[in-house]
């Protein structure tokens, strides 16, 4: 992969609002190209409308999202040629095989069909697809629609990943192959955004790390200049003024 100097992502003044409820408020953000950047927060903090609205799946009310330099909204075909996107809860044609949903996809991106199968035949196998590949999405379990949803979203050779919870419901073998590829996809000057609620695969994996709650970024900057001298779900919890415990009042659990 091409390393390419310029901020992999950048959000200026992101605001996005639901009726009367405001969901992200002003969100600026920079992800330095090969970086690999944590995104977390608690339930509701907005995470997921951010990634939307950062890679064209969402229009924000205000506010820029660039790729590489280039206007998600101004200029959304060159933007988007660039960026491979895992969302929470992908939608997937489910009546397609794994394989066939890699060829629809890849033809979709303008691949020639030769490099749309070569590259289908590498992510299955590696993914571990391959005895499920004429097995349609809809009877996929939850594990393996993740990683089909990630295999589509690398089929293109983008040069930022945008993945939202890519671990949840992956078994820890997958995991371990997931882990591997983006750490090799950044180290090939890649940049991944990750959002996840697990503080020890953030602390992990990323070298970057922002806090969002209440739709705001309240830390944003190294994974050190983050949590200090404390652990990430420490500085977490003292960010978004959360507290450990809170089931005091059940009694009636023990008894």
């Amino acid at each position: 992969m091409e390393v390419d100097n310029r901020p992999a992502l950048r959000l200026a003044g992101l605001s996005k609002r639901f009726d009367k409820f405001s969901v992200v408020d002003n969100v600026d953000l920079l992800v330095p190209s090969g970086s690999f950047f944590g995104l977390v927060g608690p339930n509701g903090a907005g995470k997921t409308t951010t990634l939307s609205m950062a890679c064209g799946l969402l229009r924000p009310d205000a506010g820029t999202a660039w790729i590489f330099g280039d206007d998600v909204w101004a200029d959304p075909v060159r933007a988007k040629t660039m960026v491979g996107v895992l969302p929470d809860g992908l939608a997937l044609p489910e009546r397609l095989t794994g394989r066939e949903l890699l060829g629809y996809t890849g033809l979709l991106r303008g691949l020639s069909a030769d490099t749309v199968a070569e590259r289908a035949e590498e992510l299955l196998a590696v993914l571990e697809l391959t005895s499920a590949e004429r097995t349609l999405v809809v009877d996929y379990s939850a594990g393996m629609r993740k990683k089909i949803g990630l295999a589509t979203a690398l089929l293109h050779a983008p040069k930022l990943l945008l993945l939202d919870e890519p671990f949840e419901a992956v078994d820890p073998v997958s995991a371990g192959t997931i882990r591997a590829i983006l750490q090799r996809f950044v180290a090939a000057g890649g940049a991944v955004v990750l959002s996840s609620h697990v503080m020890a695969l953030v602390e992990s994996m990323c070298d970057r790390v922002a806090v969002l709650t209440g739709g705001r970024v309240v830390a944003a900057g190294t994974l050190d200049e983050v949590r200090g001298d404390a652990s990430l779900e420490e500085a977490f919890v003292r960010l978004v003024g959360g507290r450990v415990g809170g089931a005091e009042g059940l009694s009636w659990l023990a008894s």
